[in-house]
């Protein structure tokens, strides 16, 4: 059964048959921007740049990778990014997420205590503009939803309007078990070494 959690909740990763949560996708849809022509006449579609990453900490929670369009998988491959998609979907809502994020907790290093997940407008295009523009984070592959933990609607939230920056939800290690927590915070950040610090000042 999916937990669909509220911005803020905190859940253990512990599956309901008492086995351990192993592999986690953080995935991203989002549309082009419509501009509408002089009269109504002659709408264009801007094209629009969604950007997600993953930060890794260690239990001192200090930063060591990040994860993202210039840096697709992590060092010791318990994290792999999809690659950069540029435009978002030009010809409406396909219901497939555009960048998907993958962690396996089986292979990460026993000092990441801290594995963080956030989303930067790379052209600095507001997410109150987006026509749509959704997160999911759920156990399964990038092609299979097992059970979905949290999801937030950015493009349709007060919360994200005037803001390019957000940081998801960051999965986090207490007495060896690793739980979640779906944060869904817009930040002041412009650009993502910017997030990834206020991650680690604040939310860890």
């Amino acid at each position: 059964m999916a937990i669909n959690l509220q911005k803020g909740q905190r859940i253990s990763l512990e599956k309901s048959n008492g086995s351990k949560l192993q592999n986690v996708c953080v995935g991203i849809n989002w549309g082009a921007i419509e501009k509408k022509g002089l009269f109504g006449f002659g709408a264009t579609k801007e094209a629009v740049d969604l950007d997600a990453s993953c930060a890794l900490f260690d239990e001192t929670k200090k930063l060591t990778e990040v994860i993202y369009f210039g840096n697709l998988r992590s060092k010791d491959g318990s994290v792999k990014h999809s690659g950069d998609d540029l435009t978002g979907d030009m010809a409406g809502d396909d219901g497939l997420d555009n960048e998907v994020i993958t962690l396996d907790f089986s292979m990460l290093k026993p000092q990441i205590s801290y594995v963080a997940f956030v989303l930067n407008s790379f052209r600095g295009q507001d997410f109150g503009t987006i026509p749509f523009a959704s997160i999911r984070i759920y156990e399964g592959t990038p092609k299979r939803v097992n059970e979905i933990f949290a999801t937030y609607d950015i493009a349709h939230s007060k919360d994200f309007a005037g803001h390019v920056s957000m940081v998801m939800g960051v999965f986090y290690k207490k007495n060896g078990e690793w739980k979640f927590n779906a944060i869904g915070e817009a930040t002041r950040d412009k650009k993502l070494e910017e997030t990834v610090r206020t991650v680690g000042q604040n939310f860890l």
